[in-house]
């Protein structure tokens, strides 16, 4: 929460704030990368009034985390988010009282954020921002080349690594051949066994 009660409702005012805030919870993009809960978020701040009510203007820094969608190995990078996002005025009476708003008005304010007594929360921006500013498949590097899609070996790690290409439509005949010379390296064993005894009869 922002404090605006020092900024007051004079059109044209400005204040500048410079705050360090913990990430929310699920601050980023699920199972892909995102902020930790708790982590430090760096926010540079410039709040104006306006008729309407607070013209938030701002930049968000902060450090994600996930892992490589090509390596899967972890990865750490430096997220800058920037946002603007008007915050209204709710609407009151003569005696300061916010007045109920009809059920039709009410349906079209779902979308807007309001400045609640005097404070602005700016959760639900900053989770907006930081998401857009987020890769939607992070690399650990631009040329990452991956993983070998045979054994899984990362290839970053030996870049010289890969198999020997065997067509499929000549394994089956490879294997025949194998067999075929087993077979003629039994039968030279089986000859020279007869050979032998017919000298051993002599």
């Amino acid at each position: 929460m922002f404090d605006t009660h020092e900024l007051g409702r004079r059109p044209g005012a400005l204040q500048r704030l410079s705050r360090s805030v913990a990430a929310p919870k699920d601050l980023g993009i699920q199972g892909v990368v995102g902020v930790p809960e708790g982590a430090p978020v760096e926010l540079d701040l410039r709040l104006e009034s306006v008729m309407e009510g607070v013209l938030v203007t701002g930049t968000a820094r902060a450090s994600a985390e996930g892992e490589c969608v090509r390596c899967l190995e972890p990865l750490r990078l430096d997220v800058e988010a920037e946002f603007q996002e008007m915050f209204s005025y709710p609407d009151t009476d003569d005696r300061g009282r916010v007045k109920a708003e009809p059920a039709d008005d009410a349906e079209d304010d779902e979308d807007r954020l309001f400045v609640e007594d005097g404070l602005l929360d700016l959760e639900s921006v900053l989770r907006d921002a930081v998401v857009l500013a987020l890769p939607m498949q992070p690399v650990c590097r631009e040329d990452c080349p991956g993983l070998c899609s045979e054994c899984g070996a990362r290839l970053a790690d030996d870049p010289d690594h890969h198999h020997d290409a065997v067509d499929i439509r000549w394994a089956a005949l490879q294997g025949l051949a194998g067999s075929l010379q087993g077979g003629e390296k039994d039968d030279n064993v089986s000859g020279a066994e007869a050979g032998a005894d017919e000298k051993q009869e002599k």
